[in-house]
């Protein structure tokens, strides 16, 4: 237990750590919380937060190095910090100071949390200014890929090397996904009569990690929650002792890609739109590299967005680049093609930061609801409930109203149709016995176009109507299920397999997969052996020649490799491949029965799952232990954001 007070000018803010290291902060108003907030989070995360605001900025390859240059080169053509400027000069003015408070408690803290921070001295790193808009930058970088929007790349890739009819095999809707769960139980079903809410963010796991638990206390407010350091507030998850909430992602598409038709004039650059040619902005920037050569990356805006991948239009007459201070001749009448991105943000200057201290103060799920009204991006299911028997189940944040092309592929830019035409309205729905949001369909499918596959849900729906007591610790049982759904395709390829065919002890092998209860727990060698088999069907599916066009290379910024990798993508959509009649030429009972006596040929000791499956948390700065990047993506900033392994099981 530590208790520290902090006085000055008749203000006192005390802080406290319970036993567990979780900080409780308690202010004489709300500004003052805030600025606490702000110099805990700097005390407590000074590398993560720091880290983070270079990340909005791009420029962490000034002390992480070379590989940083992937990320710093797409947050600059995406234009992060210039929209986290615009989002913060739209706001209100009482939400403005209130995120100043919390960047000037940063400020305040940051050279001690700097001191007990060792990766500060490992990497010449030197605590930085503040600006009030970097936490809502934050924000942005931490969601700006969440979406997915390079899937979209993906699905024109496929359709261009395997036909239109197949841009959507590998959509991930079943049923084989990682994603977050959360449930809403009502007093029909506790043991005290009053609702429980559960949140079980499934986020990339990140050292530090993305969330920290905290107490926030001052005059009309009383929170508990998980905030996002660098971030004030609590956004995500909290309670406030009369209303509580949570969230999953609603999986909504919310970003469109425009492919782009540029050239080179007298006056700059232009990029055609419907309405014909018009003028884009552009301006170069410099990356500086911690022992290399400086990067110089050409920043494109049209009037769809900032272009994040493709050429710039070379100029013509003396050869000079664009963007130097001299005027530049003509253009050669030369086009290239680029791809924008439009994300609601930078289209509107809102994040919709309002709602973080509108849900500190909520004390009833119709404050909830209101606050959700103002939010934008992430697209959220939300669930909320309170002491005097409201429930709230609802989607929250901003879908734009477009032409169907626009949320399944990159649309040309040039031709109409293709604009924004409004908001969609958020969907809501009643709450019976419970709620249970998963990714899966369900009130957000008209926002979206892929879903995790609905066995999550209908797991945790099962399970909760098996009692109808339930009470806070008995939901640890929900929370800790290893129950694997998805195995069931692969298995049911495993059990037709014919004996007579299969290679020494690979009989054995099939007999105890067919045996296993599909739990994949810590102490389960079946469960090792299954990840194993389903790994090796993976590689044998990769390796397949009707599935070698999609091996690339694409030409597409490295940023956006991690949706562009064909055992990944196969990894995620394994148990589609195996059950759809849309693969004509492969023979997936071969693959399954080989990838079965490939296992059991390997032989060897026998480990478990546990054994086998071990944390790897991204890590800014890893350990100097940690493998390369290309061995080890989640240990490495190339990789940003964090992909998880679809190989195995999740």
């Amino acid at each position: 237990m530590l208790i520290q007070q902090e006085s000055g000018d008749s203000v006192t803010t005390e802080v406290y750590r319970d036993a567990w290291g979780i900080p409780h902060l308690r202010a004489s108003s709300a500004l003052e919380l805030a600025r606490a907030q702000g110099r805990n989070a700097a005390t407590d995360r000074a590398w993560q937060i720091e880290v983070e605001r270079h990340r909005v900025q791009g420029t962490t390859a000034a002390f992480l190095g070379a590989e940083a240059v992937v990320w710093d080169r797409f947050a600059r053509q995406a234009r992060l910090e210039d929209t986290a400027r615009r989002c913060f000069a739209a706001l209100d003015a009482d939400t403005a100071a209130w995120v100043t408070a919390y960047t000037e408690g940063v400020g305040e803290g940051l050279a001690e949390g700097a001191r007990s921070a060792p990766e500060f001295a490992a990497t010449g790193l030197e605590p930085g200014r503040w600006e009030p808009w970097v936490p809502l930058g934050i924000w942005i970088a931490a969601h700006i890929l969440f979406a997915g929007f390079p899937t979209k790349l993906w699905r024109e890739e496929v359709a261009r090397r395997l036909g239109d009819d197949l841009a959507t095999l590998f959509a991930t809707d079943g049923p084989g996904t990682t994603g977050s769960n959360g449930w809403l139980v009502t007093g029909a079903r506790t043991e005290t009569g009053a609702p429980l809410i559960a949140g079980d963010p499934h986020r990339f796991i990140e050292d530090p990690g993305v969330y920290q638990q905290i107490h926030l206390v001052c005059p009309g407010i009383d929170v508990v929650g998980l905030a996002v350091p660098g971030v004030p507030g609590v956004a995500h998850f909290g309670h406030t002792g009369s209303v509580a909430w949570a969230i999953t992602s609603a999986m909504a598409d919310y970003q469109d890609l425009y492919r782009e038709r540029l050239r080179r004039t007298a006056d700059g650059i232009e990029a055609e739109g419907p309405d014909g040619w018009r003028p884009a902005t552009h301006h170069r920037e410099t990356i500086e590299v911690a022992g290399g050569a400086p990067v110089t990356v050409d920043v494109i805006e049209t009037g769809r967005g900032p272009v994040i991948a493709g050429d710039v239009p070379m100029p013509g007459g003396d050869g000079r680049m664009p963007g130097e201070d001299v005027p530049m001749p003509g253009g050669d009448g030369r086009v290239s093609e680029a791809v924008s991105l439009r994300y609601p943000p930078r289209v509107t200057a809102a994040l919709g930061f309002e709602a973080i201290p509108a849900l500190l103060r909520a004390r009833t799920v119709g404050d909830v609801d209101r606050a959700c009204d103002d939010w934008v991006e992430p697209v959220n299911v939300v669930h909320a409930a309170d002491t005097e028997g409201g429930l709230l189940h609802r989607v929250a944040g901003r879908v734009p109203v477009r032409h169907e092309d626009n949320r399944l592929r990159v649309v040309p830019a040039w031709e109409p149709g293709h604009d924004w035409r409004g908001w969609h309205e958020s969907p809501r729905a009643e709450v019976g016995d419970f709620a249970v949001m998963a990714n899966a369909r369900g009130i957000a499918t008209p926002l979206g176009v892929e879903f995790a596959p609905p066995h999550r849900a209908d797991r945790i729906a099962a399970l909760l109507r098996e009692s109808t007591s339930w009470t806070a610790p008995g939901m640890a049982a929900v929370h800790t299920d290893t129950w694997l759904a998805s195995a069931a395709p692969l298995l049911d390829l495993v059990a037709a397999l014919d004996e007579g065919r299969l290679a020494p002890g690979a009989s054995a092998l099939r007999a105890r997969l067919l045996g296993w209860d599909r739990r994949m727990e810590a102490g389960s060698t079946e469960a090792a052996l299954f990840a194993a088999v389903r790994s090796a069907v993976v590689r044998r599916l990769a390796a397949h020649p009707a599935l070698e066009p999609l091996h690339g290379p694409f030409g597409y910024p490295e940023v956006f490799l991690p949706w562009l990798h064909l055992p990944t993508k196969i990894g995620y959509a394994l148990e589609t491949l195996l059950t759809t009649d849309r693969l004509p030429g492969i023979d997936r009972a071969s693959l399954v029965r080989d990838a079965v006596d490939e296992v059991a040929a390997a032989g060897g000791p026998e480990a478990t799952w546990g054994e086998r499956h071990r944390l790897a948390p991204w890590q800014a700065l890893p350990a100097p232990t940690a493998r390369s990047g290309r061995d080890c993506p989640a240990t490495t900033t190339a990789c940003w954001p964090p992909q998880a392994s679809p190989a195995s099981p999740t």
